[in-house]
């Protein structure tokens, strides 16, 4: 099924355009009036130098009139084999199609509301018949019947035509249009883009992208670049000051020469200020006693910490680089940025 982006806005043009899988492009005179184009020459060449395969309105009060009109848009520059010449059903429109079609030009009869004018443009040899479903179910009419109709009657019959799924207003008329066997479907990029959107890919996809980060990224690579680091010799105090600036709930506690001492947590100072009261504060963090702390090496893969994180229940871990604490990772930063 080919697909098609309906559109007059330059910009979701180029974006369309850029997923490189699309057909090709229908406009029409009211959606460039709605974008303020007033030279629609101009538009139609720079659109044709953009898109695939062009789409565009060929108007006119008689069959000549509209062969006219098309072949002097063709004389603005266009390629005959990369352009479709839209024309509205009537019996003016299909006798302008077969005089086209003579011709060797590309044609598209729309605005077909009913079998009997899909028909009558299938028989004259339209390269595109375009029921508007949307338009269609607007005024209460099955329009799926239709396109069914259609679609059947070029299979039925072999016209060389292809029925073309138009004014798509969900993603469900997309779903539509593949079931009914359509040969081709024009859609607002609004809709294309929400065509790949579906909560539990989303969902499944998060999941391989975090897992896949487990297996491959190092500690030292995840964890902040702040090192959450203080000496002995300061007091409690002040140590709570530096552990709000570190934006940690912990700090790593060193010895004069620099080695590692300890690790004293938001938990710690809860539980000294429960059984010593305030006057703790004055105490310097060297006279507190300290458990060895967990630790991880920095080189060590985000899915060891993710284990170790699970083993002893905390949320935060403190990380050496040969034996030396290099920062802390916290349970947040094993997922994706």
């Amino acid at each position: 099924m080919e697909l098609y982006l309906d559109s007059a806005n330059l910009k979701e043009i180029e974006e369309g355009f850029k997923l490189g899988f699309l057909n090709g492009l229908t406009t029409t005179p009211t959606f460039m009036q709605r974008e303020g184009i007033t030279n629609i020459d101009d538009m139609i060449v720079k659109l044709a130098g953009i898109v695939p395969v062009l789409q565009i309105e060929a108007l006119g009060d008689t069959a000549e009139d509209v062969v006219k009109e098309a072949h002097r848009q063709l004389n603005l520059g266009l390629d005959p084999t990369r352009t479709v010449f839209k024309i509205p059903v009537s019996l003016e429109g299909v006798r302008a199609c077969r005089m086209l079609r003579n011709d060797g030009l590309l044609v598209n009869v729309h605005l077909v509301y009913t079998l009997q004018q899909a028909y009558m443009a299938m028989h004259a040899g339209a390269t595109y018949v375009c029921p508007l479903v949307g338009r269609l179910q607007d005024q209460g009419h099955d329009a799926l019947a239709l396109v069914d109709q259609c679609v059947k009657a070029v299979n039925h019959y072999g016209y060389d035509t292809k029925i073309m799924f138009s004014s798509v207003r969900t993603t469900e008329h997309v779903r539509n249009a593949i079931n009914l066997g359509v040969h081709t479907i024009t859609v607002p990029l609004k809709i294309l883009k929400s065509l790949t959107d579906n909560h539990f890919t989303a969902i499944g996809t998060e999941q391989f992208l975090s897992d896949t980060r487990l297996m491959t990224v190092r500690v030292k690579d995840a964890i902040s670049k702040v090192n959450p680091t203080i000496s002995e010799s300061v007091n409690l105090k002040d140590a709570i000051v530096k552990m709000t600036d570190f934006g940690f709930g912990c700090i790593t506690v060193t010895n004069a020469d620099g080695s590692l001492k300890g690790v004293f947590t938001d938990g710690d100072l809860r539980r000294l200020l429960q059984s010593d009261g305030e006057h703790i504060l004055t105490k310097k963090l060297g006279d507190l006693e300290y458990k060895t702390p967990i630790s991880i090496d920095g080189n060590s893969l985000l899915n060891d910490a993710a284990q170790l994180f699970k083993k002893v229940s905390v949320d935060t871990i403190l990380v050496t680089e040969n034996g030396a604490p290099s920062g802390m990772i916290d349970i947040q930063d094993l997922k994706n940025d």
